[in-house]
């Protein structure tokens, strides 16, 4: 990224405790040596190739375990921090979880100035772009569907940029732009005088095409656009359906990408096409979605790619930039790239020609029986080196936890279709995920060590389920819209899969009207923008969120109108839960709704159904678990007796059974949705299969053999029954330094940063965190002492403590 020359910002004077957009604090630029820019962390990933990886040596196997706190900067905000810090001489940018691009001293972790943009909206930032020609810098920061360009010194928008110092990313795609949902959560990266970026769009349609675009640095004029959704008489454009161009949406750069300065070449993973799980309005293998393209950085030309999911149903595409890497074969040097995936799959290609390094074989898989659908009866499967995650749930791979948790398990994957990779989503039918819909590997991405081709990869081991129904075109406008904009992720009957996917059964008790459609409009967390809602459509969903009803003829109970369970649309069978407007009913909407449903029926399998569960637990039982919480769910303690007694009655009241018509088709991509991202998860709140449930890999690349495999986190009240070494959930990649060490975080239950032998994966050291480590550390050297950051936030687990906090660490 910056190849001859680099710049180091050196803090001029004494520095205040808070210095805002319009009185920042004076940094000045000075040119340094190509050593001392080694010392840096100067692009996302740490250098050129994405290799999350330093030559820094102070920190080693020897003295890590002398490492502790240097210093700690709070943001004073709630969210999220998934930023890769860039430092660059003693400067560090990040952002903070209201997307404020903040510069620190990298040495004691002051504010040295904070740039707020007032743009509405929360979405992920996983970093910024650094930009030199040895006389002027620049910061580029993605904010929403705006490009910036800083000013490294002020913080300040650079006016020549663009207009007033952005770009808007929605603009000259398709369409009016105003209505176009697209957002910038990684950063581009930067060949000569352009900065290359994709975007992050819907995962339902209406979506705009995920075009790869090349900015000029300077001025922001657009260099060059590569169509993933190719235009006729473009390559791939036979395999998509005629003019696909004009209405497909998606196949865009999500995850970051990757640049080889010295060939000019950028590598670029591509997302699914939209809808994700239902391709009938896209048949074919929809090229070029799904696909590691290598492009001239300079013209935008394809050189190479290469499909990693043909016609993908099951969002399977790559979850982060790829990573250079020289290998040795037979005695030769050879450039290389790996690309990991949410399968657990790793591809390893020649980066100059994309000829595979090992052999990948095009396997059949079942064909998709659901109508209008065609799925690709085969898929690349690679024969090395072996997944990093288990591929196909089995019976004997179940929970034994505790004997009812397995007992539970097995009850329930009776229930589910589990054949392995690339099972094609079933109508009525619960399918499992495994590993789960976030992977295997994710957004963190690996870390490779140049000296000895040993890849580092951490990924997640466990289980989801999904399923498919029959849209119904009869429903009111309300409904269509939920179900086609918001249903793939909280779910058909609006009870998410929380956190990461809120309930929103009683919303309207929770936000205005005015806060859920600011929320709509500006995206929050891992929702996406959706200013195409408005009007009527807009008011028609309010009172859907509001209500859960529609006018649809075939649902009507009694004279009313109900929403059906997963339960309900799997067997034919609508219910009735009785005295709906109840006392008893209005506490259950209130208190429980939020994770078993507005009918009761559960979140199978990770929320229980309490359809029945007067029958299978006694009123005292029931009571001790309301009041003492259980798994997941929490206590409540303070609800009043008297709610607590209607509850029961209402909790143990009938539920008489009417016959449901099956839902008749509609347009092609609102034929069939998905009912949502289900975790099989007991009815504790732990994963339904036996650990590990997350791991840290060593794989050498040279030979595809692995080092070394081991557990990584824990959850702590598990631990204190003696259960510490399961493994759990993690967001965010690891490093690897000349020092010998490995060092990650990610882990969203213990707030963990550890420190491992990258020869043998032996813990060498481990500190505690203010909250989750959900994001990649950077490591630096300033004045002679090298640091270890990390960014760290609770949002993925609102069980634990909240805020957002950059930490660092040195020796003493």
């Amino acid at each position: 990224m910056m190849r001859n020359l680099a710049v180091a910002v050196i803090v001029a004077a004494a520095i205040g405790s808070t210095c805002y957009r319009d009185a920042p604090v004076p940094v000045y630029a000075a040119a340094v040596t190509h050593k001392a820019r080694m010392q840096d962390w100067p692009v996302y990933g740490g250098q050129s190739g994405e290799n999350h990886y330093s030559s820094l040596s102070q920190i080693n196997r020897g003295n890590v375990k002398k490492l502790a706190m240097a210093w700690k900067f709070d943001t004073g905000e709630k969210g999220s921090i998934q930023t890769n810090p860039v430092i660059v001489g003693r400067v560090l940018y990040a952002f903070t979880p209201a997307h404020e691009v903040i510069a620190l001293d990298a040495a004691t972790g002051k504010l040295l100035w904070k740039f707020n943009s007032g743009v509405k909206g929360d979405q992920p930032t996983r970093g910024v772009a650094y930009w030199t020609d040895g006389k002027n810098s620049q910061i580029f920061a993605g904010i929403m569907n705006y490009l910036y360009a800083l000013d490294p010194a002020t913080g300040k928008p650079i006016e020549s940029f663009g207009e007033g110092g952005r770009i808007d990313l929605r603009k000259d795609l398709r369409g009016d732009y105003q209505l176009q949902s697209v957002v910038l959560t990684s950063p581009g990266v930067i060949y000569k005088d352009v900065i290359i970026v994709g975007g992050r769009n819907p995962e339902t349609a209406p979506a705009p095409p995920g075009d790869i675009r090349a900015f000029d640095v300077r001025t922001g004029a657009l260099r060059w656009r590569f169509h993933t959704i190719p235009h006729p008489g473009e390559p791939g454009y036979e395999t998509w359906p005629k003019d696909a161009w004009k209405s497909a949406g998606a196949a865009n750069n999500w995850a970051g990408m990757t640049l080889d300065a010295k060939r000019g070449i950028v590598y670029v993973p591509t997302g699914s096409a939209v809808p994700d799980f239902y391709g009938g309005n896209r048949l074919g293998d929809d090229l070029f979605a799904d696909t590691l393209l290598a492009l001239d950085a300079e013209t935008g030309k394809l050189i190479w790619h290469f499909q990693g999911v043909h016609h993908d149903l099951w969002d399977r595409d790559f979850p982060a930039a790829p990573v250079l890497i020289t290998l040795k074969r037979n005695g030769k040097s050879i450039d290389a790239l790996a690309q990991t995936t949410k399968q657990g799959w790793l591809f390893v290609f020649d980066r100059t020609t994309g000829k595979p390094l090992f052999p990948i074989e095009e396997r059949h898989y079942p064909a998709s029986d659901v109508p209008g659908e065609v799925s690709s009866p085969t898929q690349p499967y690679p024969l090395a080196p072996a997944p990093y995650a288990r591929e196909l749930l089995t019976a004997d791979m179940l929970t034994d936890r505790t004997p009812e948790a397995h007992a539970w398990a097995v009850e329930q994957f009776r229930t589910l279709r589990s054949g392995g990779p690339f099972v094609p989503f079933e109508v009525n039918k619960a399918t499992v995920v495994f590993p789960s819909f976030d992977g295997g590997a994710e957004w963190g991405g690996p870390a490779v060590d140049p000296t000895t081709g040993v890849l580092y990869v951490n990924a997640n081991d466990i289980a989801t389920t999904g399923m498919l129904v029959a849209n119904n075109p009869t429903a009111d406008l309300g409904a269509r819209t939920y179900r086609s904009q918001c249903a793939v992720c909280h779910g058909i009957n609006r009870t998410g899969s929380p956190p990461a996917f809120p309930s929103l059964i009683d919303v309207e008790s929770r936000l205005t009207p005015a806060e859920i459609s600011d929320t709509i409009h500006h995206g929050k967390g891992r929702m996406p923008t959706f200013p195409n809602l408005q009007d009527d459509t807009l008011t028609a969903l309010l009172k859907y969120l509001r209500t859960g009803k529609s006018n649809e003829a075939e649902n009507s109970v009694a004279g009313g109108k109900k929403e059906l369970s997963h339960e309900e649309i799997a067997t034919g069978r609508a219910t009735t839960s009785g005295g709906q407007d109840s006392a008893g009913a209005r506490v259950y909407a209130s208190h429980c709704a939020v994770c078993h449903g507005d009918q009761r029926e559960g979140i199978t399998p990770s929320f229980p159904s309490l359809v029945g569960v007067g029958q299978r637990l006694s009123p005292q039982q029931i009571t001790q678990t309301i009041r003492d919480g259980k798994g997941r769910m929490p206590s409540f303690t303070t609800l009043p007796d008297e709610q607590l007694n209607t509850l029961l009655e209402y909790l143990r009241g009938p539920q008489p059974a009417t016959e449901v018509e099956s839902a008749s088709s509609g347009p092609d991509w609102m034929r069939y949705l998905f009912t949502g991202y289900n975790k099989f998860y007991d009815p504790d709140g732990y994963p339904a299969v036996a650990p590990p449930w997350g791991t840290l890999n060593a794989i050498d690349l040279n030979t595809g053999k692995y080092l070394w495999k081991l557990p990584l986190g824990y959850y702590p009240e598990l631990a204190a029954k003696g259960m510490g070494h399961t493994g759990s959930e993690n967001y965010g990649g690891p490093v690897v330094t000349k020092g010998g060490l490995v060092f990650i975080a990610a882990t969203i239950f213990d707030n963990r940063i550890r420190a491992f032998d990258s020869r043998n994966g032996k813990l060498l050291w481990q500190a505690q965190l203010p909250f989750a480590g959900v994001a990649t550390p950077s490591t630096y050297m300033v004045d002679g002492k090298q640091y270890i950051v990390i960014g760290t936030s609770g949002a993925r687990n609102l069980k634990g403590p909240q805020g957002g906090a950059y930490v660092a660490f040195a020796l003493p």
